[in-house]
């Protein structure tokens, strides 16, 4: 009859391992959002960057290459002297503006986390049933 009582001593020690088991559960948990936060963080810090290659690269490549073309092709045809400047131009910025948009269509907020967060859901339910 004893033997149908649980022990206060196993049941004790048997919550204390669950709530270690799941404090550790947290703490890494807690971790990995931690280190995708930071790879957020890195990810908009870069677009932004580029964000502003794409503007000073048009403004300040984009009034040399004109006035210095605008110079050398006048001469020969002033349509010319229009054209090729912006041509080039066109051309810088809509691979900068590509480049910034791959990156953020491909870019995904903690996809690790909310993995394992899916994962543990999973196991936790698996285990109820």
């Amino acid at each position: 009859m004893d033997r149908d009582r649980p022990n206060p001593t196993e049941t004790k020690a048997t919550a204390r391992r669950l709530a270690r088991g799941l404090l550790a559960i947290v703490q890494t948990r807690f971790e990995l959002a931690t280190v995708e936060l930071q790879e957020a963080r890195e990810h908009w810090v870069l677009a932004f960057l580029l964000s502003l290659g794409i503007a000073a690269c048009g403004l300040l490549a984009g009034g040399a290459l004109m006035v210095g073309l605008g110079m050398l092709l006048w001469p020969y045809s002033p349509a010319l002297a229009a054209a090729i400047p912006f041509s080039l131009l066109s051309a810088t910025s809509l691979y900068l503006y590509r480049k910034l948009m791959n990156l953020l269509r491909d870019w995904r907020t903690f996809p690790s986390t909310f993995e394992q967060l899916r994962k543990d859901r999973e196991c936790l339910q698996a285990w109820l049933e």
